[in-house]
């Protein structure tokens, strides 16, 4: 009788999704870069025919201020309109005769030009003189709100207003819409920006070719989904800053997420792999560092839905899109560029040979050895450094920018400055009493409103054509940014206009410009513990999931805030408090109020990435080894340098936008970049191995009743281990 034996099948080892999207686009090499450029050029030539339609909307419904708006739109669409303020100033005066018909001759021009609904003579308000004479102003009343009418328009209106100008006469214009006419797009932060990182990417590869690799990545995902953005324009609000925004993000972020995909893929080369199986080791451990790191970033940004800001909706949305599209070329145009080019990456990799890696890793685990023979100081000099950046945000102000922040040079900021010195500070921001009352109350508010503190200068009651509304407009004593101006528009709506509607029978609300954005800051700011509550929440459960560790997620979070806040004490200190800001030109003023949460999307999110290439890799060598200290040594010796490389990227980008006229994107690009050079050089390369250090194996430990029920979502790639590590186990 035969001798039967039991002969197993023989399995083979299962590919993940990640390794099997590289072994598609590595076979469909072609294929995938077609897909992506006729995408790029139908996406670009869409958007370019139809058009765009960015607009900004900071409306804040339930808000009094938009209450305000909302019922001017309805019953006085007069005053709805956006004004814009053509201001004369001669030291003579402006009454002469020759002066006044060269101001009613153009004036009369103004009249007939686009989107002018009426032109209010200064010669007919005497409330539009200075008491001295030599300074007065034209009210121009538009037929749409001021974002709504277009820029070339609004530049046409202000060449003809300036033709007026004469010896001794000068024309400046003011307004929100004349702000927005006279923004220019910076350009040349871009090019600056991508030109240092294709630098730095140089020096790290010795490869013109492999360099540009990230570079091409970003500049495909951003310029696909800018032409994407700019479609969705034309049926959902988006703000008009959102484009530079995308662009801030997405290339600094798509050079990144490249980066940490081809680092891999050459030190796979390096250690022998062929070029496809370089590719597919590359996708299952970089890749899906890279996948997960998009989500925490998209969590992050969608989070500010919680906020219930319409105006960031838009923008958040756009910013996440770009974060996916670079995502999604990073997984599959990269793996077919490294397939079309591969001989030639290939050899450039290794002529830069294996010693200058083994060499690096070297260096960081000496630098590892040396945190772990003193991880107090490690940890507590830094983190005091980093809270003493943090200080400044203790007294940050929330608000917007006006025309007294714009450069000197411009016709709004001249404007403002006439306008201050002939009527006082507060007139550039004057707050608008609404009266839901008879003529008797609107008068008597006025009376009350002159006779209160702060307040300069009341105009008369302005009624509706039904007499159910009226219009009162208040003059602080103080410039619409100053913290005395905030709580007179308290004071009015919780004291004054209170008591008056007891008085009165009548209704009475606080609305215009002013009273807008203090509504909007405070909007954002009672909002934003929730915000911050519930990204931080979902970040610490992903990375429990991943790293099947309780403390780990929880020094994560605190990390991570810690980097956000000094982030943004560097930005208070420069942009509110001046220090330096002469340096970036710009003037002392508010934080622009949606400027702190959107960085803390971003950062939170970006700093997930070296967070979690990092630990991936300490996770890796902690699950072969169970040595908590050589996991930390190889997770710096392998990772470090391409996180101080992917870290130099991303703040020559962010810091290029330094050079862009906006103040807003320069409180962005000074942000961010402060953001991740703490996060990459003190944080991750310092604190965090000190902490690791110090957690020791406790770093990894997860409760048994939590370890049963979490699932498990490994970003490592499964290594054999060998016989020597089974052994440690």
């Amino acid at each position: 009788m035969p001798q039967q034996t039991n002969t197993l099948p023989r399995v083979e080892p299962r590919t993940s999704r990640f390794e099997r999207l590289a072994g598609w686009s590595h076979r469909h090499r072609w294929g995938a870069l077609i897909v992506w450029v006729v995408a790029l050029v139908a996406v670009t030539i869409a958007a370019g025919s139809v058009g765009d339609d960015y607009q900004n909307d900071f409306s804040l419904p339930g808000t009094e201020s938009q209450q305000v708006a909302d019922k001017l739109a309805d019953q006085i669409p007069a005053q709805a309109g956006g004004t814009v303020q053509i201001v004369l100033a001669d030291p003579d005066g402006i009454g002469s005769p020759q002066v006044q018909a060269q101001v009613a001759a153009m004036l009369a021009k103004v009249g007939e030009l686009p989107h002018v609904r009426s032109v209010r003579s200064p010669y007919d308000d005497r409330f539009a003189v200075s008491r001295d004479g030599t300074v007065a102003f034209a009210t121009v009343v538009l037929d749409a709100p001021s974002e709504e009418v277009p820029a070339a328009d609004i530049r046409e209106l202000i060449d003809t207003a300036q033709a007026a100008r004469a010896d001794g006469l000068q024309v400046e214009l003011g307004g929100e819409a004349v702000r927005g006419a006279e923004e220019g797009g910076g350009g040349a932060a871009e090019g600056a920006g991508l030109l240092a990182a294709l630098v730095i990417l140089v020096l790290l590869f010795g490869s013109v070719l492999a360099a540009s690799l990230p570079i091409v990545i970003a500049v495909f995902a951003v310029g696909a989904t800018v032409g994407l953005v700019a479609l969705a324009s034309r049926f959902v609000t988006v703000a008009e800053f959102t484009t530079p925004l995308m662009i801030l993000v997405g290339l600094g972020v798509g050079i990144d997420y490249a980066l940490l995909i081809f680092w891999r893929y050459r030190s796979e080369l390096l250690r022998g792999a062929t070029r496809e199986q370089a590719a597919r080791t590359a996708l299952d451990s970089a890749g899906r560092t890279v996948f997960f790191a998009c989500c925490t970033v998209i969590i992050a940004l969608m989070g500010l839905a919680v906020l219930g800001l319409g105006s960031l909706q838009g923008v958040a949305v756009a910013v996440a899109l770009t974060v996916l599209v670079t995502m999604l070329a990073s997984l599959t145009l990269l793996p077919a560029l490294l397939a079309i080019m591969g001989k030639r990456i290939e050899k450039a990799v290794r002529r830069r040979g294996s010693k200058a890696r083994t060499a690096e890793g070297a260096r960081w685990r000496r630098w590892s050895a040396l945190v772990q023979r003193r991880p107090w100081p490690a940890a507590l000099v830094p983190f005091a450094v980093l809270l003493a950046l943090c200080l400044p945000l203790l007294g940050i102000r929330l608000g917007f920018a006006d025309a007294g922040n714009d450069a000197e040079t411009k016709t709004s900021r001249q404007a403002y400055d006439l306008l201050a010195k002939g009527f006082g500070p507060g007139f550039n921001g004057p707050l608008l009493v609404l009266v839901e009352g008879d003529q008797q109350a609107a008068d008597a508010v006025h009376h009350i409103l002159t006779d209160t503190p702060g307040i300069a200068a009341v105009t008369p009651p302005v009624p509706s054509k039904d007499g159910g509304l009226a219009t009162v407009l208040v003059f602080p004593d103080t410039k619409p940014q100053d913290r005395e101006t905030v709580e007179l528009v308290d004071r009015l709506r919780e004291d004054v206009l209170p008591q008056a509607e007891q008085d009165t029978g009548a209704r009475f609300l606080v609305g215009g410009a002013t009273a807008a954005v203090t509504d909007f800051a405070d909007a954002v700011a009672d909002r934003l513990a929730l915000f911050v509550g519930v990204v931080v929440g979902l970040s610490m459960l992903l990375l429990m999931v991943v790293f099947r560790s309780l403390l780990i997620p929880l020094k994560a979070a605190l990390l991570n805030l810690l980097s956000v806040g000094a982030s943004l004490g560097v930005v208070t200190l420069v942009f509110q408090e001046g220090f330096a800001g002469g340096v970036l030109g710009v003037e002392p003023g508010p934080v622009e109020a949606f400027v702190p949460v959107m960085i803390f999307a971003i950062v939170f999110g970006l700093s997930m990435d070296y967070e979690v290439f990092l630990l991936s890799r300490m996770h890796e060598a902690w699950e072969r080894t169970r040595d908590a200290s050589h996991a930390i040594s190889e997770g710096l010796a392998t990772t470090a340098r391409v996180v101080t490389a992917a870290a130099g990227v991303m703040i020559v980008v962010f810091t290029a936008f330094l050079l862009d006229p906006s103040r807003m994107l320069k409180q962005f690009g000074l942000g961010l970049a402060v953001a991740i050079l703490l996060d990459a050089l003190v944080i991750r390369c310092l604190i965090l191995p000190a902490v690791m250090h110090l957690l020791g194996r406790a770093a990894w430990w997860l409760p048994a009743p939590m370890a049963r029920r979490l699932p498990r979502l490994a970003i490592e790639r499964a290594e054999a281990p060998t016989p020597h590590q089974k052994d440690l186990r």
